[in-house]
């Protein structure tokens, strides 16, 4: 492991625009363990209360390879990297499967196993998720009629997880 420190915040302390991270700079949820993970790049998201709770919620389709991790475990973290780093690690973890690709290895991720889920230490900002709800968008739910023949021609609904944040960490780096 590098030389990286993270220190733990309130949620209500963090700084950075999150709306702008998820929007503009994107992130990578993961789910698993040291025996097995995948990371995937989320720009669908967000954050606020829920249930008297900070809470943050993905939306996930159906085929994805984090889907299968974020179903099984109970946690999950939604991490956030410097912009410079962004070209690299969405190239990767937004177009290719971790079926067939170690995505941390070919970013130059180095995965941090010592909270509840794991993520990486070159991350700015991690929030641990620990799994509330989980939904599915329903075609019929849809009062914008444009919804789904624009996001779903292949009618792959994405599940919406939504994320208990216990934790907050602030990279020190």
């Amino acid at each position: 492991m590098g030389d990286f420190m993270f220190r733990e915040i309130e949620f209500t302390q963090v700084k950075d625009n999150v709306v702008d991270l998820l929007k503009n700079r994107w992130g990578l949820v993961t789910a698993g363990a040291q025996d097995g993970f995948n990371t995937m790049t989320v720009s669908w998201g967000a954050v606020g209360e829920l249930w008297g709770k900070d809470m943050a919620t993905v939306y996930i389709r159906p085929q994805r390879y984090t889907e299968e991790f974020l179903n099984r475990e109970d946690y999950f973290t939604l991490s956030f990297y410097p912009a410079e780093m962004k070209q690299r690690i969405h190239g990767v973890c937004g177009s290719k499967s971790g079926r067939d690709t170690d995505k941390a290895k070919e970013c130059n991720l180095t995965p941090c196993f010592n909270e509840a889920a794991p993520y990486f230490e070159e991350a700015e900002l991690v929030l641990v998720c620990k799994k509330a709800a989980k939904g599915k968008f329903s075609p019929e739910e849809f009062i914008d009629s444009t919804i789904e023949d624009k996001w779903y021609e292949a009618k792959d609904f994405h599940y919406i997880y939504y994320g208990a944040i216990e934790k907050v960490l602030i990279s020190d780096k």
